[in-house]
């Protein structure tokens, strides 16, 4: 039996469970995920399947075309404004998680970097993670 995923904003009014495995965590350096937490990446893990995540909490969205050029919904907190999870027009099953979200940060274990062309020289990423200059292919 699987360790649940459960996380939320900062101030607790939208909070998330799930049993499922990510299919993949990664830190992201796109022009997106930079603009949008105000650092040079964000950090994610991914989960196959969105029906088998429980959300609670009515978050406010954006929407907005990423460096590949599909739509992602960014779902954050209306009240403290804290990013949650995002979710892919292109690949509507999937749901994205922040790292930092997480009620135990330290599960994250990122895979790989992606948009690594993007990157910033003050923004460092563990040398040893592959890299991809976008996303990597399937």
């Amino acid at each position: 039996m699987s360790i649940q995923y459960t996380g939320g904003c900062a101030c607790g009014a939208i909070r998330y469970e799930t049993s499922g495995e990510p299919l993949f965590q990664n830190h992201c350096q796109c022009t997106d995920c930079q603009k949008r937490s105000g650092t040079g990446h964000g950090s994610y893990l991914t989960f196959r399947n969105r029906a088998e995540m429980t959300i609670t909490g009515e978050a406010a969205n954006w929407r907005v075309a990423g460096d590949s050029g599909n739509d992602k919904v960014h779902a954050f907190c209306p009240t403290c404004g804290a990013p949650v999870f995002l979710t892919f027009a292109a690949m509507p099953d999937l749901v994205a998680i922040h790292a930092a979200s997480l009620d135990e940060p330290g599960r994250f274990v990122p895979q790989a970097i992606t948009y690594a062309m993007r990157a910033h020289a003050w923004d460092r990423m563990d040398p040893a993670l592959p890299s991809f200059d976008k996303m990597p292919a399937g």
